[in-house]
């Protein structure tokens, strides 16, 4: 399986995001913004954690216009992996790939604590490696964290099974304590919460692991 993770101006978790994918098997290969073409033979996009392009006008909006953007949403609208997190996360609200927003905190503070997390759902590549219904540990660092969308597009996130975390404990005001969602095809996960900052019990939890593994996991022959 091959990965890119794309670098932004800003960027400050694309090297942990990197050695997330690597470590659990994958070929990675790094992408600069101002690239407008993937490598060849790409199967999962990597959108990091950190502050691009200072976020300036809104968290992820100049990113998600930004040159490798448009290959970014080709590649998931033809029906390629996409995992954002953190600032990425912002970036695929604001390319229009998942639905909803990321407000402010709800106590308008920057958030930054080990999480719990429950596992909404086991069907997709993402979540594979966990049980469902596990209860996880993933760090989170944020202030624009605050998962928002009508009452209708909550539900059917909810009805349809593209709730992929959900807070135990609420850190930031998300509706339905949503910390990660699925698109339609399953292939595109945003979430707030860092799974590459979990792989390790030395970092307080290795639970990120089983992410990144049953993502590459996804693409091994069986």
């Amino acid at each position: 399986m091959k990965a890119a993770v794309i670098t932004f101006p800003g960027s400050n978790c694309d090297r942990d995001l990197a050695v997330a994918f690597e470590q659990a098997g994958a070929e990675v290969v790094r992408v600069w913004h101002k690239n407008t073409a993937l490598p060849d033979g790409v199967d999962v996009v990597g959108l990091p954690g950190g502050f691009s392009y200072g976020d300036h006008l809104r968290c992820g909006a100049i990113a998600a216009h930004s040159p490798i953007g448009t290959a970014i949403a080709a590649h998931a609208r033809t029906g390629g992996y996409v995992l954002g997190v953190c600032n990425g996360f912002q970036v695929l609200l604001e390319m229009g790939l998942l639905p909803g927003a990321l407000l402010r905190n709800a106590g308008l503070k920057f958030v930054c604590k080990p999480v719990a997390l429950n596992v909404a759902t086991t069907d997709s590549a993402f979540t594979g490696g966990y049980g469902q219904g596990a209860q996880i540990t993933v760090p989170v660092a944020h202030h624009d964290g605050n998962f928002t969308a009508d009452a209708d597009t909550v539900a059917r996130l909810q009805g349809d099974g593209r709730v992929a975390f959900t807070y135990a404990q609420n850190p930031n005001g998300s509706d339905g304590d949503i910390a990660g969602i699925l698109s339609e095809n399953r292939r595109v996960l945003g979430m707030m919460p860092h799974p590459e900052r979990a792989l390790d019990a030395a970092q307080g939890s290795a639970d990120g692991r089983a992410l990144f593994a049953g993502l590459v996991g996804a693409f091994v022959p069986g």
